[in-house]
């Protein structure tokens, strides 16, 4: 039976109905045929395809990069929450479990340690990375692990340098996955990780200001390899985390044409209740207020993850796709925002997600899980 969503208002500022049919997305038109069964009225929201987190920690096992799936997930307005290396071969199976028991879909990026962070130091040790369990868990999740995450900076790889980096996009490329690459505190530096990666490949924690090894030079201009690396097809994510977002680099990445191509928020149980994460919500209003389109926003939670998770039914209105939505409404009211360094920001304007429309039923969110 076809249903209708009614006055659904988009990012671009029209007005449409949205008819859906076995949880799918039948069509998008100016004006329904008044005899379909209308499911509800979006008046005064608007609608876009439900949001998408492509860095989250959303497997509970191992603080503090841990988090529940719902409560980082619909609650807060995220239909699909990717987790970004939390669980390695070892215990993919048991978190993959947790998965099941989730009203939000999660995927998974492959810890390519097979300990995921029961260390934080989990690449400092190089017996942990195994092609034999990697590809052994890719084999038996092969929807599930979207693709490896490897964290790149000098507190994880510990005197391995480049090392582990090395096998990961050699791993990646037997299975033809993309790789999530964390940059932190050098060694290694940046301009030594970018060169590795490939088309496809995403470097997370992109706007982060850590000493040199970030993707600005001392004199100010934007790394050369950075900029070939984005030539080269690179994906640029935000992964705003405790300690890997300044709204300095991010003004002067707008400046200078480095655009951001998700927002993931690098989410997880700590940095959503004391900050300076908090929700997705939260974290789509700080570049609302650095001067993006709200349209340029939403796709990066949207269309463009999927379509770096080879996602096609997720992340946009075609036929076929999910019948996933978030319903958002954009307040006036005065908020002051902060980054990781402490650096504050005050804001007019803010988004507060109000309900999502997911497995086939509408769900209207409670204000202290979706946004602060």
């Amino acid at each position: 039976m076809v249903q209708v969503i009614k006055n659904a208002l988009l990012t671009n500022g029209q007005n449409v109905d949205i008819l859906i049919e076995n949880g799918r997305i039948k069509d998008v038109v100016r004006h329904a045929d008044s005899f379909y069964p209308v499911l509800f009225d979006a008046e005064e929201m608007y609608i876009s395809p439900g949001w998408i987190d492509l860095h989250t920690h959303a497997f509970p096992k191992y603080p503090p990069y841990c988090a529940v799936p719902d409560k980082i997930g619909y609650q807060t307005g995220v239909t699909t929450v990717v987790d970004a290396g939390s669980s390695g071969a070892d215990t993919i199976e048991e978190f993959y479990l947790v998965t099941k028991q989730a009203r939000t879909r999660v995927l998974a990026f492959l810890n390519i340690s097979r300990i995921g962070l029961k260390r934080i130091d989990e690449l400092a040790n190089v017996d942990n990375i195994s092609w034999q369990a990697v590809q052994h868990a890719a084999a038996s999740y092969p929807t599930f692990i979207v693709g490896l995450k490897a964290r790149m900076s000098a507190s994880v790889v510990g005197d391995n340098r480049l090392e582990p980096l090395q096998l990961a996009v050699k791993y990646s490329k037997a299975l033809k996955k993309p790789l999530m690459v964390h940059v932190g505190s050098a060694p290694p530096m940046l301009d030594e990780i970018l060169p590795l990666l490939n088309k496809g490949d995403i470097l997370t924690h992109c706007y982060h200001e850590k000493s040199s090894n970030h993707i600005f030079q001392p004199q100010g201009g934007v790394k050369k390899a950075l900029k070939e690396a984005v030539q080269r097809g690179i994906f640029l994510d935000v992964g705003h985390g405790k300690s890997s977002f300044s709204f300095s680099v991010a003004k002067k990445a707008k400046e200078t044409g480095i655009h951001f191509d998700t927002i993931g928020t690098d989410i997880y149980e700590d940095n959503q209740i004391n900050g300076p994460v908090y929700s997705m919500a939260t974290t789509l209003t700080k570049f609302l207020a650095l001067g993006y389109s709200l349209e340029t926003i939403i796709q990066a939670v949207t269309e463009t993850p999927a379509h770096i998770l080879k996602q096609p039914k997720l992340g946009n209105f075609n036929y076929g796709s999910y019948a996933e939505f978030t319903f958002f409404t954009i307040e006036n009211q005065t908020k002051t925002l902060i980054d990781s360094i402490g650096n504050q920001i005050v804001t007019n304007q803010v988004i507060k997600p109000q309900a999502v429309y997911l497995g086939n039923e509408y769900i209207k969110l409670e204000p202290r899980y979706s946004y602060r």
